[in-house]
C-alpha cells in the first residue's frame, strides 16, 4: 500500500502582511509546522487543530494552534477532494486577544 499523497498548501496573499507583524524569529517554525500539521491530516480533529464556528476569522473552517504557550493561530479551509489547504491568515493570541498583521479580532 503506498502513503497518501500530501495536502498541497495554498497561501493567501495576506500572509505575507501577517508574518510581518510576528517576529522573524518565529517564521522558520511556523512554516515548518504549517508544513507538519497541515500535509497529511488537516481535517482531523486533534488538541491543538479544530474545526471552528462561524463567524470565525476569515471565514476560515479550522484552527491550528501551536508555538509557545500556543500563541501562534492559523486559519484555513480543506479541500479533501482536490487534496489543497488554503491558509487564510496567521495570526497571534495573547490572553483573550487575537491579533491577525495589525488588526484586532474579537468573537
Amino acid at each position: 500500500m503506498s502513503p497518501k499523497q500530501p495536502f498541497t498548501l495554498i497561501f493567501a496573499p495576506e500572509i505575507r502582511e501577517h508574518l510581518n507583524s510576528i517576529e522573524r524569529k518565529y517564521h522558520g517554525s511556523i512554516r515548518q509546522t504549517i508544513k507538519e500539521q497541515l500535509g497529511y491530516a488537516p481535517d482531523v480533529q486533534t488538541k491543538n487543530r479544530k474545526p471552528l464556528e462561524q463567524p470565525a476569522p476569515y471565514e476560515a473552517a479550522w484552527e491550528l494552534r501551536f508555538g509557545p504557550n500556543n500563541r501562534f493561530r492559523v486559519f484555513y479551509e480543506v479541500d479533501i477532494e482536490q487534496r489543497q489547504v488554503s491558509v487564510l491568515a496567521i495570526g497571534i493570541k495573547e490572553g483573550n486577544r487575537l491579533f491577525i498583521g495589525d488588526e484586532e479580532f474579537t468573537r
